[in-house]
């Protein structure tokens, strides 16, 4: 995987979508007595509550030409800073980092860099994106604004299911939440009038300080017939130690220019 695709892991991450950290354990069955007024408010509290978090993981892409595979170093100061470095045998491909202000990245095999904040990304998409919306992907979260919509629930495959009462013309989404947990077991986001489909796809989760975790995420994107997969291993989780963000584009690297 080059720098490049890393950095399109990103922008697919954050073009998808404090609590309490309270950890709500449910039941093994969906309740199909439960309205989405009762299950908002439960995933919302099953937030992970930590400062700072550290991970290793493998990251795995596919597209119709080819696939590999990357190691990435994570860390994240809850709200404030999302840190990633993808190496291969040791040498840094390329870095990554998001604050709720601005998006910095360069690859070391191009030699490119991008600084710029997300209303250029959001402008340069076609659809809004923020920090938060990285930062929930990564634990498990929703990437939907669930307080500003009115949702509808009911059981399917023993998951609550989520969905707006009217969707967005171009903004189709939907969610299925565990039972047990009440973390994302599956994402769905579709773009009609752009021909893209994402979907984000949650194996088991686990447990660390009392908080639920990701341990595997597939995250897939159609766009124009054409399908890319990434697939995320969390390794190893630290959680509430000293980590520090080492960010500086070399000299001489070129901007690269969001049409």
């Amino acid at each position: 995987m080059s720098g490049k695709q890393l950095f399109y892991l990103f922008i697919i991450i954050v073009a998808a979508s404090c609590k309490s950290g309270i950890v709500v354990t449910g039941s093994k069955d969906a309740n199909s007595s439960f309205s989405a007024k009762d299950i908002i408010p439960i995933h919302q509290k099953a937030s992970p509550d930590f400062s700072t978090l550290a991970s290793r993981i493998q990251v795995s892409y596919e597209d119709e030409k080819k696939s590999q595979s990357v190691t990435v170093s994570l860390r994240i100061e809850k709200d404030k800073k999302i840190w990633i470095k993808a190496s291969l045998i040791g040498i840094t491909l390329a870095k990554v980092l998001i604050t709720p202000e601005s998006v910095s990245y360069y690859e070391t095999v191009s030699n490119t860099y991008f600084e710029g904040n997300f209303e250029l990304l959001s402008k340069w998409l076609g659809t809004e994106i923020d920090f938060q919306k990285a930062q929930s992907i990564l634990l498990g979260q929703s990437i939907f604004d669930l307080k500003t919509t009115s949702y509808r629930s009911k059981v399917i495959h023993n998951k609550y299911n989520l969905q707006p009462k009217k969707q967005p013309q171009n903004f189709i989404h939907s969610l299925l939440l565990y039972p047990d947990n009440f973390k994302v077991a599956k994402g769905t986001l579709s773009q009609p009038n752009d021909d893209r489909l994402l979907t984000i796809d949650y194996g088991e989760y686990q447990v660390l300080e009392s908080s639920f975790y990701p341990s595997n995420i597939v995250i897939k994107a159609v766009e124009k017939g054409k399908t890319t997969t990434y697939e995320l291993k969390y390794r190893k989780i630290d959680l509430n130690v000293s980590v520090n963000f080492p960010f500086t584009i070399p000299s001489g690297y070129k901007e690269i220019e969001l049409d």
